[in-house]
């Protein structure tokens, strides 16, 4: 029963973000995030007025609103017809829209399906120490250009053009960075073995 429960959450979070991949860059594309949400509320006002102005029901209803389009969205997505029609979208419109791929990316790496070199946990080695980081681009002379994390803060920090003698990628799972990187470093003992267990124990070395 537990099992077939982790199976319907897994399935319906993969929905959803499939749904919300499609969603979220057709309001970044036309600039409507924050309008979006004031006329979804428009549509959950008159169900808002019957309740207490104490509670902020329509904002809580308008999210849920969107995340139930969302999931309609993402179940549709998961048809035959609905796929082709994401392909077009993306070739047409989406692909266009600056910091999209790298979005797309993120979200496939959340999901598990993506098979890109793209957001990949890694450690940067820095003249202190070994810095949890991901993968955002491979040059063709070797080097990389490497996202590190703010703590606690995932989505925020530094980006580095580095050598890729300082960069070394992780076999781990993206979510388990993401989580230890969000939890103050807690977690970081099982990438530095998965680290260990294939390179041997690291010393990092002074910058020259």
């Amino acid at each position: 029963m537990g099992h077939r429960v982790r199976r319907l959450e897994d399935s319906l979070l993969a929905t959803f973000f499939r749904g919300l991949l499609i969603v979220v860059p057709a309001y970044l594309s036309f600039l409507l995030v924050v309008k979006a949400m004031k006329a979804v509320g428009g549509l959950v006002q008159p169900v808002a007025l019957v309740v207490p102005d104490s509670l902020p029901v329509q904002k809580v209803l308008s999210l849920l609103l969107l995340a139930a389009i969302c999931l309609l969205v993402g179940f549709v997505v998961a048809t035959p017809a609905g796929q082709l029609l994401h392909q077009r979208l993306e070739r047409r419109l989406y692909d266009r829209i600056p910091g999209y791929s790298l979005f797309r990316s993120l979200f496939q790496q959340l999901l598990g399906t993506s098979e890109e070199n793209v957001w990949k946990p890694a450690f940067f080695e820095s003249d202190e120490g070994l810095l949890p980081a991901f993968i955002i681009e491979e040059f063709a002379d070797g080097r990389f250009t490497v996202f590190v994390p703010s703590i606690p803060t995932p989505f925020a920090g530094a980006v580095f053009i580095v050598d890729a003698s300082r960069v070394h990628p992780l076999d781990v799972p993206f979510t388990d960075a993401m989580k230890s990187v969000a939890r103050w470093g807690s977690g970081s003992e099982e990438m530095v073995k998965a680290f260990e267990s294939k390179h041997g124990p690291l010393r990092p070395r002074p910058l020259e």
